[in-house]
């Protein structure tokens, strides 16, 4: 591996592995090219990688890669729907990135071994971060921590939970919108958490304007209050995540 060149991972991939626990197997779902489980493999975080895809194209992709970087006795590639095809034993890592997040609980959902304390998730949801959270929540999963990062003009959000049997039914809506980014001290959380603040806010006008759900316009009102407070912290008096 010496002769061979290390794969360069974006930003949005780098910090879904800087998540990824040292020392454990890992699964890739929807690996594409398999950049991410060469970066694995070759830093030495992980001894083995599942790189599956459900489609047969990517897959190859991600076959090309791997043999070009020499690791297809380290990474195994699976044609598979989410974790259908991927046993419990080949994985404590699982990294879900790059994905709509109803298909990322679909996903979860699905695969009940993962409901285990010594699994870990690597989650990068596209869209609808605060389904995903609620659904983790209350499956009996606690957020460890979440982060976010700057891709060109694109703001990205990386979660990272493990399973401890919990049912977090008492967690207000806007815990929902924001997860674990208060806590964190990147500018780029900031920056998604303001732009969360822009949609909601557009949202709620609208519902105001029109009058229908008072529900759901008084359940944002309350999350946009908790988001405008975040705001207002100092960046440097966060936890660190």
């Amino acid at each position: 591996m010496e002769n061979i060149a290390r794969v360069r991972l974006s930003p949005r991939l780098q910090m879904a592995a800087d998540m990824v626990r040292t020392g454990v197997k890992a699964a890739d779902i929807g690996t594409d090219h398999a950049y991410l489980p060469v970066y694995l493999v070759q830093n030495k975080i992980c001894p083995e990688v599942v790189a599956a895809d459900l489609k047969a194209k990517p897959l190859a992709n991600a076959c090309s890669t791997v043999n070009a970087y020499g690791l297809a006795d380290k990474i195994a590639l699976r044609l598979s729907d989410g974790l259908d095809k991927i046993e419990p034993g080949e994985a404590a890592d699982i990294i879900l990135a790059g994905m709509g997040g109803d298909l990322i609980t679909d996903i979860i959902g699905r695969a009940s071994w993962v409901c285990n304390s010594a699994k870990q998730l690597v989650i990068q949801p596209m869209t609808r971060a605060e389904t995903v959270r609620e659904f983790l929540c209350r499956r009996g999963f606690k957020i460890l921590q979440e982060n976010a990062c700057m891709e060109g003009d694109k703001c990205y959000l990386a979660i990272c939970a493990r399973y401890d049997g919990l049912s977090r039914k008492v967690l207000t809506p806007s815990y929902f919108y924001l997860g674990e980014l208060p806590s964190c001290r990147e500018q780029a959380a900031i920056e998604f958490i303001s732009r969360l603040h822009r949609r909601l806010k557009k949202r709620t006008d609208a519902l105001t304007a029109s009058g229908s759900n008072p529900a759901e316009t008084a359940q944002l009102k309350e999350t946009l209050k908790r988001i405008s407070e975040v705001l207002d912290e100092p960046l440097d008096s966060r936890q660190t995540i």
